[in-house]
C-alpha cells in the first residue's frame, strides 16, 4: 500500500470518527507501527491545515481530529443556528488555571488556593468536559483528582501542556492579562464541537 492510500485512510478516519482518535487507535486500524503511523499523521496534518478548504486537523498529545477552520466559526453558527454560549465565569477561568498548572490536583487544594468553595464550578467544568476526574489521592478519604482534557487543549489551540503560556510573574502582570481571547477560543471550540457531533450524527443516519 502506497503512503498516499495510508494518509486517504487516516483522513477518513478522523472525518468519520467525529471525536480524537489515540494515535495507537490509528496505528492499529491501518497496521502501521506507531512512529510510521505518526509521521503519516503530520504529513497529513501538514497537508490539510495548508490547503484552502475549510478543514483542519489538530494534535491533542496523542491524539488527531479532524476540525473546521476558527475562520469559519461564524458562518457554521449561521448554518446551524448555533446560539453562542455564555462565557466561562472569572471564577471559572480561576478554577481551570489553577488545575491546569498544578494537575492532577484536588478540590481542597483549589480551594485552598481560591480561600472559597468550588464545588459549584468544578461541576460546572466537568459538565463542559474541560476537566475530568484523574483518579484519587491515596490519602485518608481517597479524594478526587482533577485534570484536564483534550477538549481543554483544542479549546486553548495547544497540542501539548507544555505549550501552555508561562504563568505571569507579578499581580500586575495578571491584572493586565485580559481573557477575551481564551473565551473566545472556548466558544470556537464548543461551536466545532457541535458542529462535529451534527455531522457524526448525519453520517449514521445517512
Amino acid at each position: 500500500m502506497e503512503i498516499n492510500e495510508y494518509k486517504a485512510i487516516t483522513q477518513a478516519v478522523l472525518f468519520s470518527s467525529g471525536e480524537p482518535v489515540e494515535l495507537s487507535r490509528l496505528a492499529e486500524v491501518i497496521e502501521l507501527d506507531e512512529d510510521t503511523t505518526e509521521r503519516i499523521a503530520d504529513e497529513l496534518m501538514n497537508e490539510v491545515n495548508t490547503g484552502s478548504g475549510g478543514l483542519i486537523i489538530v494534535r491533542l498529545d496523542n491524539c488527531y481530529q479532524m476540525s473546521t477552520k476558527p475562520a469559519y466559526a461564524e458562518y457554521i453558527r449561521k448554518a446551524l443556528d448555533i446560539r453562542r454560549n455564555m462565557p466561562l465565569s472569572q471564577a471559572a477561568m480561576e478554577v481551570l488555571a489553577i488545575v491546569a498548572y498544578n494537575q492532577p490536583v484536588t478540590r481542597a487544594y483549589i480551594d485552598q488556593v481560591r480561600g472559597v468553595d468550588c464545588a459549584a464550578v468544578i461541576q460546572g467544568l466537568v459538565a463542559k468536559n474541560l476537566i475530568e476526574e484523574k483518579g484519587r489521592l491515596e490519602l485518608p478519604g481517597r479524594p478526587l483528582l482533577y485534570g484536564t482534557t483534550v477538549d481543554f487543549l483544542r479549546c486553548f489551540g495547544v497540542s501539548s501542556l507544555d505549550e501552555l503560556p508561562p504563568l505571569p510573574q507579578s499581580e500586575e502582570e495578571m491584572q493586565e492579562t485580559t481573557l477575551d481571547e481564551i473565551i473566545e477560543d472556548v466558544e470556537k471550540a464548543e461551536i466545532e464541537q457541535a458542529l462535529t457531533g451534527d455531522e457524526k450524527g448525519m453520517r449514521d443516519t445517512g
